[in-house]
């Protein structure tokens, strides 16, 4: 057991007030009343099923996602969290983050979710700018977005973080700017701030809507980038900047390569065995086969062969180096299983590589698909 990765937990709440045109994740809009109790009763019982896999080990994360969390009321929350504590042994300073919709949030309701013990929450603002928000589908206002994090920032939580889009529906170089700096005015301790991409199955999939060109977007992020470093904000992973000691915790264990359980509507999970086996697992997506009781969709064990790829596919989204013993800890295999690769990427100049870890370098992130391609399986 000591030798196994770190271990978080992730929890999915499937419903929206409605679907927005951009999104591809696994929500629902909302028909009639949240079936607080019932989903939470649901939620524990695909927790029992999986808790074995834990295998002894602490959590160190647990992330609320969605969907929109903030629909749960308080009482469900806590139910929630004491029904993990009573399953699991959680760390005595774990990282409990809740996702939060500025237009579904209450004061009363963030302070009842504290209660409960979530100490980070992530709100989700996109924008500040009223006709962005309406193109986007959001239910929220400016207003809002404003009030949920000052709210958030009140409450004395160990953190809070803002979600930002940039490259939206014919937007500006400064209306993106101008976003950031109103973001950056709330003071959040971490921002996630990443572009819009047009996902298939949605309705933007269908009906694209005109975004800027790859000039406008690389001056976006290239004077969004200055700006934030500029406010303290440091960059550790693609899309996300944090001031110093504020880095989300649960995400980097994702990009680590560390182990997670998933529970609720299609919530993935990995988990490593002593023996080396890794096992990804995935839940039922639609909550009307889940709440039937039919949690495990499907689950498979990562093959020898796709190991590398998907150590490295994670690995290689933190800017921070890569301490080359977690590579045979985190899949089994001995480092002489990747030294072609390595080396090719290193003649390439995509990583340095010293006698403790591995550095993507700022080349490597320009052509990272070409990078990864060389650890892909034959």
């Amino acid at each position: 057991m000591a030798n196994l990765p770190p271990l978080s937990l992730y929890i999915h709440i499937p419903w929206c007030v409605q679907k927005c045109p951009y999104c591809d994740f696994n929500s629902h809009a909302l028909k009639g009343d949240v079936p607080h109790d019932e989903y939470v009763a649901h939620l524990l019982r695909d927790l029992d099923n999986d808790a074995p896999m834990a295998q002894g080990r602490e959590i160190k994360t647990i992330f609320i996602g969605g969907g929109t969390p903030s629909l749960l009321s308080g009482e469900a929350m806590q139910n929630l969290l004491d029904g993990v504590r009573a399953r699991l042994p959680l760390a005595a300073d774990a990282e409990i983050t809740m996702e939060a919709n500025p237009g579904t949030v209450e004061a009363d309701r963030f302070v009842s979710y504290q209660r409960a013990g979530v100490n980070r929450i992530s709100i989700g603002v996109q924008s500040f700018s009223e006709p962005k928000l309406k193109r986007l589908g959001r239910i929220h206002d400016a207003g809002e977005a404003q009030r949920a994090a000052r709210l958030a920032s009140g409450l004395g939580l160990r953190s809070f973080n803002l979600d930002l889009m940039h490259g939206l529906p014919d937007q500006s170089l400064e209306e993106a700017l101008d976003d950031l700096r109103q973001a950056i005015e709330l003071n959040p301790p971490h921002l996630s701030w990443y572009q819009l991409t047009i996902e298939p199955n949605t309705l933007f999939g269908s009906r694209p809507p005109t975004l800027p060109d790859d000039d406008a977007l690389w001056d976006i992020f290239e004077q969004g980038d200055k700006l934030l470093n500029a406010a303290g904000y440091q960059q550790y992973e693609t899309s996300a900047y944090a001031r110093p000691g504020y880095q989300c915790q649960h995400n980097l264990n994702y990009w680590r390569f560390g182990d997670y359980l998933g529970i609720g509507c299609g919530a993935h999970g990995k988990i490593t065995f002593p023996d080396g086996r890794i096992l990804r697992t995935a839940k039922t997506r639609h909550p009307r086969g889940y709440m039937a009781g039919k949690y495990l969709d499907h689950q498979h064990d990562v093959e020898q062969a796709d190991k590398p790829f998907e150590f490295f596919m994670n690995r290689f989204r933190l800017l921070e180096a890569a301490p080359r013993h977690e590579f045979k800890r985190y899949t089994g295999l001995d480092e002489s299983a990747i030294r072609v690769q390595l080396d090719e990427a290193i003649a390439k100049g995509y990583v340095l590589e010293t006698e403790e870890c591995w550095q993507i370098t700022g080349h490597g992130k320009l052509f990272l698909n070409s990078l990864l391609e060389l650890f892909l399986a034959e």
